[in-house]
């Protein structure tokens, strides 16, 4: 008997429906084709433990098992259920009618139960495209795939129930999830705040704006400045994400198999701190079995670089395309996947090996020529990539003893969603810019004309400062921001002024 169930293929952050085809017939053999790895060809002997240890058969006839379109690689264990179940069907030990109208996926243990599985959601949203009643699949990622509407997710514990269910002497509870609700509920929530943060007022600003229009930025400072502490707020004080964002995030962390049990939707930017031993494919994705890397795992919202200069040289040099297209491609000799990699660069380095350079109270004992050196290790167009650079000094004991409270991330987020809403007007009828940072040269001209007295000082900067001539645009691209956060629809001087300041390792000389 020929009899077909439905499974997925996870593809960079999207799914194919797999038509898995299995005719049970007389003979003694058992053959799977249709592409599958070694993990699915496993799948044999996990199904006759589990359907034995459920008091089930399975048949000794020849099966043949076809999964289509066969020119896409299946990996994973996640098709054992599927195929048992059409198995099942096929030796007609459960009624073949209703298979049609479900995608089951599923990882099956010895006795029976049901094993999480990666990117759930993509899967979902394919299912609800194609037309199917619903899903069914491990009770752990029920909530996940229950964030898609119009489409009714059935989370089980193990294939008895899914058995249960075909035959109809078990019927299976839908998993219901208030998308909106849950996603407002989750939306402000933050156990830190910018209110945390004893002085460096300077540097907050500096981190406004950033947040404001998109840049990237470089923090510069000694040990113990509060580098770290100022960059895992930075989260806070960015705009809500929106729905959309979420649901685009949630996909990716999903395929990366990051989401738990609890968890239907992110609801919260993505902050990713790699440590700085980490190799360029786990950056930006990749490997035998193609994964998002971590600038992925920031879409939507900041990559944090702790140590630049500690960072390989070829791990740094490979986030230049995607800081500039706000993508990866993973090519490969038969595929090409791509993941989205819109994030905020953020990044903090010492201003040297000891860590004191410009120190306002200790020496520096670097030898002569190791401050340039040590900042050479970061390559000048990556350097080009990022906006802002703000130097930061300790906050001395009267700072850190006040008792007055900060200004809170809720204050400061207000004033950045503002920014951004104007920034969102501005670009309505471009497609792919959102904010200042991803202004084109064209663009730039349209939408950040300087005036005379600011062009006349940002000239008299780039010759007395010897800034480079690369810092031109940046400067530019800040101050429009800068102008965006006034309220101003055109930059003033003494934006441009601000913008300048902002400008630190492009001076000559800075580092001796």
């Amino acid at each position: 008997m020929l009899v077909k169930s439905y499974g997925a293929a996870v593809q960079g952050i999207n799914a194919t429906t797999i038509t898995i085809e299995v005719n049970v017939s007389t003979g003694i053999r058992f053959m799977l084709v249709g592409l599958p790895d070694n993990a699915v060809k496993e799948s044999q002997q996990r199904i006759t433990s589990a359907l034995q240890y459920t008091g089930y058969k399975f048949p000794h006839k020849q099966i043949v098992i076809n999964m289509a379109p066969a020119d896409i690689r299946k990996e994973g264990s996640a098709y054992d259920l599927p195929l048992a179940i059409a198995i099942m069907a096929g030796s007609e030990q459960i009624p073949a009618d209703a298979l049609e109208k479900y995608v089951l996926m599923g990882e099956l243990s010895l006795d029976g139960g049901l094993q999480p599985i990666k990117g759930v959601l993509p899967i979902a949203i394919k299912a609800r495209e194609e037309g199917f009643k619903g899903f069914i699949l491990p009770k752990q990622n029920a909530r996940e795939a229950a964030v898609v509407n119009n489409l009714e997710v059935y989370g089980v514990e193990n294939i008895t129930e899914v058995i249960g269910f075909f035959n109809g002497s078990v019927e299976l509870e839908p998993t219901v999830v208030n998308t909106r609700e849950e996603f407002l509920n989750h939306l402000n929530y933050s156990e830190i705040d910018f209110a945390d943060v004893k002085g460096q007022e300077n540097v907050k600003r500096a981190l406004e704006v950033a947040a404001a229009g998109g840049h990237n930025i470089i923090m510069v400072g000694p040990p113990g400045a509060g580098k770290s502490m100022l960059a895992k707020r930075i989260p806070t004080i960015l705009p809500p994400l929106t729905l959309h964002e979420a649901l685009e995030t949630t996909k990716i962390h999903s395929v990366a198999g990051n989401i738990d049990s609890n968890t239907s939707l992110i609801s919260q930017r993505p902050f990713r701190s790699p440590h700085h031993t980490i190799s360029d494919v786990a950056l930006v994705g990749g490997g035998t079995f193609p994964q998002p890397g971590e600038i992925s795992l920031a879409h939507n919202g900041v990559l944090f670089l702790d140590e630049l200069p500690e960072f390989k040289r070829t791990v740094l040099e490979v986030m230049r395309q995607p800081l500039e297209d706000r993508k990866i491609c993973i090519s490969r000799a038969k595929f090409a996947i791509e993941y989205p990699a819109s994030f905020m660069l953020v990044a903090s380095m010492n201003p040297c090996p000891c860590g004191y350079y410009n120190h306002p109270d200790r020496d520096c004992v670097c030898a002569p020529g190791v401050v340039q050196k040590y900042l050479s290790r970061i390559s000048g167009p990556l350097l080009d990539r990022i906006d802002i650079h703000i130097e930061i000094i300790p906050v001395p004991f009267e700072k850190l003893s006040e008792l007055r409270e900060s200004e809170s991330s809720e204050k400061v987020r207000e004033r950045v969603m503002t920014a951004r809403q104007i920034q969102e007007l501005r670009f309505r009828d471009l497609d792919g810019v959102y904010c200042n940072a991803q202004m084109s040269s064209k663009q730039m001209r349209e939408f950040a004309v300087i005036d005379k007295a600011g062009s006349e000082l940002l000239k008299n900067a780039m010759l007395r400062l010897n800034l480079s001539a690369r810092a031109y645009d940046r400067i530019i691209k800040v101050a429009r921001t800068i102008a965006d956060l006034d309220d101003s629809e055109h930059v003033l001087s003494h934006h441009i002024a601000e913008a300048i300041n902002y400008r630190n390792l492009d001076r000559e000389g800075w580092a001796g």
